[in-house]
């Protein structure tokens, strides 16, 4: 790996294909800090709470995730903005997109402690501690997704930092799981995290949550078997990592007491359900098809659903370029590229979420899109068991 070049604005200057001299900034550069954002939710609840005396802030964490960011993501509009490829080397080897992404965890982990030292010492209502809770959840479930960014690196800090990131919603499973099963079984009936057509995120929810946590303890299982050691080792990924969660948890309990156990509980839950509702969303009914010799054709950018929407795009690091980092899993956010072929949501991840709990609404904007992905054949989607016939049936004359 060549050296890390200097925290600055880069000299961004390369040769077009036609033999000119170009130049080319990231209009993002610094609006990446934006996604630090959900690991200070915390202070921002406290400090609104404090400056205004209204309760209702310390649900500060899901009005910013539910209410303001898809409204700003419908009135920024879309993206639009690829990196040239002669420049993936420099941006990559760029220090400040990594430090943005290193700067979540000690503010995550800060404004946990501070959480669980409301819930011990100040005398909230029961509503304003549930809004806490859940705002501490939208901190570990963003978090995750700040995980999913440092876990696929080769950087052994940046691995080690996404299980730390993971412990604060007990969810160190993914840290194997995605890498290892997702990835490779991705837009297949077989991948947990794949929605299929027809199924709802309540649904979905189960199926993703156990499917998740006994895949990432199989896939270890294996790893370990075939190097002749028991997976019952620290060396097992999944056990080291939920040990960050036990250790994290227990300390937070010896501190505060086991009154704050309830939140702590609620906030892990909460987390790792915002995971699961943008895996939802993903992968909706896509399929990749079989090949004569049983094996699952390549994952292309037709496989995941896609969205350029700006705002989502910086709050989430480029997580909406969702192809992209299917074919290239370790790039960076900051040089992952939009495709036009690409299967593109109406809106951003933001909104979407919010469509997604609402399964007559999500039915209504998604399943008529699946289809037509696929030119009206039905058949080619990745269709819930127990409803395809009526899929069959309901689209039977749109076929191509």
């Amino acid at each position: 790996m060549s050296e890390l070049a200097p925290t600055k604005i880069p000299r961004l200057t390369y040769t077009t294909p036609d033999g000119t001299t170009a130049r080319w900034r990231d209009r993002k550069r610094y609006l990446w800090i934006i996604a630090l954002i959900p690991a200070i939710a915390v202070f921002i609840a406290v400090g609104l709470v404090t400056a205004t005396g209204l309760n209702i802030f310390w649900w500060a964490g899901p009005i910013i995730l539910f209410g303001i960011v898809p409204l700003i993501d419908i009135l920024a509009g879309e993206d639009g903005n690829n990196p040239p490829e002669e420049l993936v080397e420099e941006l990559e080897n760029d220090r400040f997109y990594r430090w943005t992404t290193y700067a979540f965890v000690p503010f995550q982990l800060a404004a946990f402690v501070t959480a669980c030292y409301i819930w011990a010492n100040w005398d909230l209502s029961l509503l304003s501690n549930l809004g806490l809770a859940l705002t501490v959840g939208v901190t570990g479930g963003i978090g995750i997704n700040t995980a999913h960014e440092l876990g696929h690196k080769k950087e052994s800090v940046e691995r080690w930092l996404s299980k730390v990131v993971l412990a604060q919603s007990g969810y160190g499973h993914f840290y194997v799981e995605h890498n290892r099963g997702h990835h490779v079984r991705v837009a297949t009936p077989e991948d947990a995290a794949s929605s299929r057509l027809g199924e709802n995120f309540y649904l979905f929810w189960p199926r993703t949550v156990w499917g998740s946590l006994t895949s990432g303890w199989e896939l270890e299982k294996s790893r370990l078997q075939k190097q002749g050691k028991t997976h019952w080792s620290i060396k097992n990924e999944v056990l080291n990592a939920w040990l960050m969660s036990v250790v994290l948890f227990g300390a937070m309990l010896a501190i505060f007491g086991i009154g704050i156990l309830p939140w702590l509980l609620i906030q892990a839950v909460f987390g790792f359900s915002l995971l699961e509702v943008v895996n939802y969303l993903e992968h909706y009914g896509l399929q990749r098809q079989k090949l004569p010799s049983g094996r699952y054709e390549r994952c292309t950018p037709r496989h995941s659903w896609n969205s350029d929407r700006i705002t989502t795009n910086v709050f989430l690091y480029h997580l909406q370029r969702h192809s992209d980092h299917h074919a290239n899993p370790t790039r960076r956010y900051q040089v992952l590229r939009s495709f036009e072929e690409s299967p593109q949501l109406p809106l951003g991840y933001g909104t979407m979420i919010v469509v997604a709990a609402i399964p007559a609404l999500w039915r209504k904007v998604m399943d008529d899109r699946v289809v037509a992905h696929y030119g009206g054949d039905i058949t080619l989607a990745n269709i819930q068991p127990a409803k395809r016939e009526k899929y069959l049936t309901r689209y039977a004359n749109t076929g191509a």
